[in-house]
């Protein structure tokens, strides 16, 4: 029997990495729905190839031109987020929701309130909305399961264990590219600079917020909602190598951890067969070669962004949805050469600091908060920019 599947995003490197692994098992998949931000053309390749049945992009003016590629095929062309809501709907067995930012949070919601698979590598749909998101999921017997290579390792070191026997979790991060390097390099650091990962190949503001290592502060506060063992008991380690991809230790003081090639085709074939484990092409590891996996602490002095990340989700509310849209607004200031790298994260604290707006108890509230953040996060990158 083939697993009906969708990709919100099928044109990043997750929704490629995705359509890669189907292409090696193309039996076993049925492709429902495919997205775009708006790249039309590469979409409607896409959907061809894979004989999607609908094709949608986010941005309407991306429409015509999409709607003209696939002129002669029976694949149904739309646009916009009332369109991608529409595709989430569809109920596909198995959903990919890799679309990068707020934008993915309502065809998330939308493919979990059908009950089915949902695979996750959205950090903002946990990170700003993540109680509403939890909630959504067991009101409707939907399975979440996560992408990211370290909650997906936290996933697999789980199984066959239980939440409430482990002691601690342990997320590990390679630390990005300026790990060794001092404040007063990383002030001179260009966007270039800053996309060039050295272990994971990623799109250009998950790179940044690598480098920032901010995207390990955004992990934390998701595995703080995906794994409910307290936030005290969640804690970050560097490691270089990017080997060991996250670690559970269970109150016998046994620890667990998931190795593998830094390839996001490896935990996202586990997402994409579970419960079975498909064959893939990806590099095998071999420790002998490596040689060594080195440790250590993460410095929240240079690197800042874990430290507030952790304080946004112990002062909860309407915070975590606040740091992620600062943080996406000064990151794109960032790309675009309006600020420099540390504004980054000075952006984003100074925010936190001058905004509070109250709890947010749907997710309109969230979108509100969101809409509002961005904002006043554009004024701040203005000020800095004066």
């Amino acid at each position: 029997m083939t697993k009906s599947v969708s990709i919100f995003g099928a044109t990043g490197s997750v929704g490629q990495s995705t359509l890669d692994l189907i292409r090696q098992n193309p039996d076993e998949y049925n492709v429902v729905a495919l997205t775009a931000n708006g790249n039309a053309a590469q979409l409607a390749a896409l959907a061809k190839e894979f004989s999607a049945q609908v094709a949608v992009v986010a941005d309407d003016s991306a429409y015509d031109e999409l709607k003209q590629r696939l002129a002669g095929t029976a694949i149904e062309a739309a646009s916009g987020t009332d369109a991608l809501s529409a595709a989430a709907a569809m109920g596909a067995d198995w959903t990919m929701a890799a679309i990068v930012g707020c934008a993915g949070l309502l065809p998330t919601l939308e493919a979990l309130r059908c009950g089915k698979t949902v695979a996750l590598a959205n950090k903002e749909a946990l990170v700003s909305a993540g109680a509403l998101m939890i909630a959504e999921a067991r009101k409707a017997g939907a399975t979440l399961l996560p992408v990211d290579s370290e909650h997906n390792a936290i996933f697999q070191a789980l199984q066959g264990g239980r939440i409430d026997q482990v002691r601690k979790i342990t997320l590990t991060a390679s630390g990005g590219p300026f790990r060794t390097w001092t404040r007063e390099q990383m002030a001179v650091v260009t966007p270039e600079q800053a996309v060039a990962h050295p272990n994971w190949d990623m799109g250009a503001k998950i790179s940044v917020d690598s480098a920032t290592m901010m995207n390990k502060g955004l992990e934390l506060i998701e595995a703080h909602h995906l794994f409910p063992v307290g936030l005290e008991n969640i804690e970050i380690l560097v490691h270089p190598q990017s080997v060991i991809h996250s670690m559970v230790e269970y109150r016998d003081r046994s620890t667990l951890a998931q190795l593998g090639s830094p390839d996001m085709r490896i935990p996202i074939a586990n997402s994409l067969a579970w419960p079975d484990r498909m064959t893939t092409n990806c590099e095998p590891l071999n420790l002998a070669d490596i040689g060594r996996l080195d440790f250590e602490q993460p410095d929240e002095i240079r690197f800042p962004a874990t430290r507030i990340a952790r304080a946004a989700i112990m002062a909860g509310g309407a915070k975590p949805a606040m740091l992620n849209a600062a943080n996406e607004v000064a990151v794109a200031a960032f790309l675009d050469r309006a600020v420099q790298f540390l504004d980054i994260t000075e952006i984003v604290t100074r925010l936190l600091d001058r905004y509070s707006p109250p709890e947010p108890s749907a997710l309109a509230d969230i979108f509100a908060i969101d809409k509002e953040t961005r904002v006043r996060t554009e004024q701040l990158v203005k000020e800095l920019r004066v």
